[in-house]
């Protein structure tokens, strides 16, 4: 018998996936240089050279049989050590390979960390407006995705708001910082008081809440720290993905690491072991494994996401539109001008616009704009998002 809750998640796919489908097949129509696609948060800068270097020294130096094939499930071992010397190296932690198991890019991470962090029925909170893939996750965990609302004027983390959502069920938060879809940043402080509260409600249970950080985003950044989370709150699983920092989206190679410090780290290892193992995610591709290990201190140049975010910003603002003025990542979130973002964005696609509307965020009323696109394609859509304005009018 077919599984009539996957057939349901398949019938039914992402509204990003599926504005993503629509601007291919207009691409086709009429031209792709006609349509301007803000839909996938896909990075247009190219891989940095170092990983063309990397993978053209393995193949000249490894052998087939080594380079292709499996490693243990883990991931290869000094592969592990080398992420975690560099983790230590920037935030001052003492992390070994043990604490680090590779992963097929962020949905194995995230994945693999609820499934090993949770048991049916259990909650799982998440600040909205947030990834739309983290309750298919959570409710794939035979868990309960609750919401709990981030501060409507700026959209970052409320603590209060966070605190009304916890109950005897609680037991993870998923925190995104740089934050899809705003941009925003968590500040230390804030996360600060989110764990003085998480550790008074943690003494009236027998299992601590956990935090869930995740990190895709964490090197693109214009001017803000991102606060490393483990080293405010112990009971923190980090989950990285390399698809925007080194622009290595189609490759899927990411990782989970549980800190020592980290409530039963062990037991939570191995349980993240055996999330992957029954999801089907266990070796994370041997090849770009050596990739990431090469490059694992690269530099992400943000300089061209920079310039297409004040471009932007700077446009769109002198139109009248309304947005949160984003501190990382590559998405502008900007007010529809209707209450109903979905009839906004079918208007948009009156002048080839195609951002993603907000309600399956969480967070009704607004767009996401992912400005991870060339340039060109960023001046070029100027005049349509004026026409769409003055259609308002």
């Amino acid at each position: 018998m077919i599984n009539e809750a996957m057939y349901a998640r398949g019938a039914e796919s992402s509204k990003i996936r599926e504005i993503f489908t629509f601007a291919c097949e207009r691409k086709q129509q009429i031209g792709a240089d006609k349509v301007f696609d803000f839909s996938l948060g896909n990075p247009s800068i190219p891989a940095p050279d170092s990983v063309r270097a990397s993978i053209e020294a393995s193949l000249a130096s490894v052998p087939p049989g080594e380079l292709h094939g499996y490693t243990a499930a883990p991931g290869a071992p000094q592969v592990r050590a080398t992420i975690a010397d560099s983790l230590n190296r920037r935030f001052g932690t003492s992390y070994q390979g043990v604490d680090v198991f590779m992963t097929v890019g962020a949905a194995a991470s995230v994945s693999c960390a609820l499934h090993a962090l949770t048991t049916p029925g259990e909650e799982v909170i998440v600040v909205s407006p947030y990834f739309p893939e983290y309750k298919v996750w959570i409710e794939t965990c035979g868990c309960t995705c609750v919401e709990a609302p981030a501060k409507p004027d700026t959209f970052r983390l409320s603590v209060g708001s966070i605190l009304k959502a916890i109950t005897p069920q609680t037991a993870a938060i998923i925190v995104n910082s740089p934050n899809n879809p705003t941009g925003a940043i968590y500040a230390r402080e804030v996360l600060e008081r989110l764990a003085n509260i998480l550790h008074e409600v943690n003494a009236e249970r027998e299992q601590p809440i956990f935090l869930i950080a995740d990190e895709p985003y964490r090197e693109l950044t214009y001017g803000d720290e991102v606060p490393w989370i483990p080293s405010i709150y112990e009971h923190t699983v980090v989950c990285y993905s390399y698809s925007k920092s080194l622009s290595l989206a189609g490759e899927r190679i990411g990782w989970v690491l549980v800190p020592p410090a980290c409530h039963e780290s062990a037991r939570v290892m191995a349980a993240v072991a055996g999330s992957a193992r029954a999801l089907g995610f266990v070796c994370a591709p041997s090849l770009f494994q050596r990739v990431v290990a090469d490059c694992v201190d690269e530099p992400t140049d943000v300089a061209a996401y920079d310039r297409n975010r004040r471009t932007l910003m700077n446009a769109l603002g002198d139109m009248g539109y309304t947005f949160v003025a984003p501190q990382g990542a590559f998405y502008l979130w900007v007010r529809a001008l209707e209450k109903d973002a979905e009839a906004f964005c079918e208007r948009a696609k009156r002048y080839e616009l195609l951002p993603v509307p907000s309600d399956s965020f969480g967070a009704p009323g607004w767009v996401r704009i992912g400005y991870c696109v060339s340039y060109e394609t960023i001046v070029n859509s100027l005049p349509a998002w004026r026409a769409l304005m003055e259609s308002y009018r």
